[in-house]
């Protein structure tokens, strides 16, 4: 931010270009207030806007139709910016600020050495807005104040003995948290209203795909390699908990959303051999017999029977330790509570 400050200082950001910027946190912005260097920033023309949520996620500063925007956050999904069809590209934040000052992508090597920079020895820590947990013997007068778009949790329950289900879709690779749960204003709003926000889910892959998992009770979902990558939105997997999906069979899973399916109670799946993704179709049949068995067992290859074609497709699921206990318990929330007692 300092270095943004210093390249900017004193100049104004060209007329055909908005510039924003969102600082790290509120300790961030007061010490840029308490140096100067965030007068520096508004002089020049930059809005500042909240520490929080924003551009990265559609809400707000969406570009025009076709339009470029430089981003210095590490999110440039097609239609993450809000506009589908925006070219958003990933720079440095000297880069951005050079090139809001000339109107078009700049090197600002072109600007010379940048300064050295001191960092503060002392940073800013400020507690003051942060409200301590009820204490246990408060717990029970405690009241929560739910408007009518917050909605319960997801129901759970423990994992089934077998899975026999038909795939609800089937999708490529490189699947996004933003094509399972898309972000954007109209459908943030509905973060804590689990029936509303799953009417999205894939909806950039198959916009029928929530009314008919939701009609079909239960279903499996098979993708290709790294399933889940992107945001770690924990609704990319609450939404397919809501529609009823039991488990996801891909070629390989993105770490952390294959740490969200387990939290959620999805059973995440990879194939032994990626060859066996050509031999499902939407709409087959998959079975799972004596999954929780094998689960508590801690066996790490089963099997998947595709009852539609005949075909036994050897499959991983790799579980240990407290992991296989959250699968068991039907979930993070579940094994917490049964932990509790």
């Amino acid at each position: 931010m300092l270095k943004v400050a210093h390249i900017l200082k004193g100049k104004t950001v060209d007329p055909s270009v908005s510039l924003a910027i969102a600082p790290g946190s509120k300790q961030v912005l007061n010490m840029l207030a308490q140096n100067g260097a965030l007068s520096d920033l508004i002089e020049a023309g930059a809005r500042i806007l909240e520490s929080a949520c924003g551009p990265c996620i559609g809400m707000g500063q969406s570009p025009n139709s076709g339009g470029i925007s430089l981003r210095t956050f590490n999110r440039n999904f097609e239609g993450r910016s809000g506009t589908k069809d925006g070219q958003i590209y990933l720079v440095s934040p000297e880069m951005a600020a050079v090139s809001a000052l000339t109107g078009y992508l700049t090197d600002p090597r072109e600007l010379g050495d940048m300064p050295e920079f001191k960092l503060p020895e002392i940073f800013t820590i400020n507690d003051n807005m942060i409200v301590p947990p009820a204490s246990e013997e408060e717990m029970d007068s405690v009241e929560i104040l739910r408007g009518p778009n917050i909605k319960p949790y997801p129901e759970t329950s423990p994992l089934l003995e077998t899975i026999d289900a038909p795939v609800s879709l089937k999708v490529g690779d490189n699947i996004t948290t933003d094509h399972i749960m898309p972000a954007g204003a109209k459908i943030l709003p509905l973060r804590s209203n689990i029936p509303k926000i799953s009417q999205h889910c894939f909806a950039v892959c198959d916009e029928s795909f929530p009314e008919r998992a939701k009609s079909l009770g239960k279903s499996i979902i098979v993708g290709g390699s790294n399933y889940g990558q992107g945001s770690s939105r924990e609704h990319a997997a609450l939404a397919p908990l809501y529609l009823g999906v039991k488990a996801v069979l891909v070629k390989s899973f993105a770490r952390i959303h294959r740490a969200n399916l387990i939290n959620a109670g999805i059973l995440p799946l990879t194939f032994v051999n990626e060859a066996d993704y050509d031999s499902i179709a939407q709409g087959d049949e998959l079975v799972l017999a004596d999954v929780r068995k094998a689960v508590e067992e801690g066996k790490s290859e089963l099997t998947v029977v595709n009852k539609t074609n005949g075909k036994e497709i050897p499959v991983l699921c790799e579980l240990s330790g407290r992991t296989k206990d959250i699968m068991l318990a039907g979930g993070l929330l579940d094994f917490t509570r049964e932990s509790m007692k």
